[in-house]
C-alpha cells in the first residue's frame, strides 16, 4: 500500500499473512524434535546393547528393528505437527489424537508380525520399541515445558 493514499500499489508484492497458530506448532515441533533426538538415538543404543549381551544376535536384531520402528513413529508425529500445524486447531487435535491411534496400530502390527520370526528376539523388539516411545513422548514433554507457550485455561 502506498503510505499516501492508502491504496494498494500494483508494483508491491502483498505480503501473505502469517498464521501465529502454524509458527507456535511447527516451533513447537522443532523444540520436540531436538529435545527428543538424541534421548531416542541412546535408547536404541542401550537396548541393543542390553540385548545382545542377554541375548545375543537375535537380541541385537529385535533390538534394532524395535528402535528403528519407534523412532519412525515418533518421527511420523513431529512431521503430522508441522503439516497440520497450519490448519485450524482444532483440526490439529483431531490430527494428533488419530495419529497416535493410528502409531499405535502400527507398533501393534509390527509386534504381531515380527513375533514369530526366529531370527528376531520378541522381547528385546518389545522392551527397546517400548523404552524409545517412552523415552521420545518423556523428551517431548520437557520440549513442551521449556517453550513456555501460552495456554488458555479456563475459568482462572
Amino acid at each position: 500500500m502506498s503510505e499516501a493514499t492508502d491504496t494498494p500499489n500494483p508494483a508491491e508484492p502483498a505480503e501473505p499473512a502469517v498464521n501465529p497458530h502454524a509458527e507456535i506448532v511447527r516451533g513447537l515441533a522443532a523444540a520436540m524434535l531436538r529435545t527428543a533426538l538424541w534421548p531416542g538415538v541412546a535408547t536404541v543404543a542401550i537396548g541393543a546393547v542390553v540385548a545382545t549381551v542377554l541375548v545375543g544376535v537375535p537380541g541385537l536384531v529385535g533390538a534394532l528393528i524395535g528402535g528403528v520402528v519407534a523412532f519412525a513413529s515418533s518421527l511420523l508425529t513431529i512431521w503430522l505437527m508441522r503439516f497440520t500445524g497450519g490448519m485450524s486447531p482444532h483440526f490439529v487435535m483431531v490430527a494428533a489424537l488419530g495419529g497416535y491411534v493410528g502409531k499405535m496400530i502400527v507398533l501393534l502390527v509390527v509386534m504381531t508380525l515380527l513375533g514369530g520370526v526366529e531370527a528376531i528376539h520378541r522381547e528385546s523388539l518389545a522392551f527397546t520399541m517400548l523404552a524409545t516411545v517412552m523415552v521420545w513422548a518423556g523428551a517431548e514433554v520437557v520440549a513442551f515445558k521449556r517453550t513456555k507457550i501460552p495456554t488458555i485455561v479456563p475459568g482462572s
